[in-house]
């Protein structure tokens, strides 16, 4: 079943209804039975919620915790600040 949103010609009044989409377009306005025309719309919206959406949620375990040992090797390495070595005049002259 879809949602087919529809306006009347003659007064104006918007509507929307459940229908199959084999059925016939709806004609008349169920207020002041003038013609309607169906609205074309966006659509309705598509969203994923929960586990097994993402490429990542099915990772085995192993996988898991090498990349979990692997951020915490590399997180203490971004909290030193790098060491600069100073050049000697001969090393910048080069």
């Amino acid at each position: 079943m879809l949602t087919y949103d529809y306006r009347c010609k003659k007064c104006g009044h918007e509507f929307a209804l459940l229908q199959s989409i084999n059925d016939k377009p709806r004609r008349a306005c169920p207020k002041c039975r003038g013609r309607v025309e169906r609205l074309i719309t966006g659509g309705g919206n598509f969203i994923l919620k929960g586990n097994g959406f993402y490429s990542t949620d099915y990772r085995s375990p192993e996988y898991k915790k090498a990349v979990e040992q692997e951020k915490k090797s590399v997180e203490p390495a971004k909290s030193k600040p790098a060491e600069k070595k100073k050049k000697t005049v001969a090393e910048a002259a080069g």
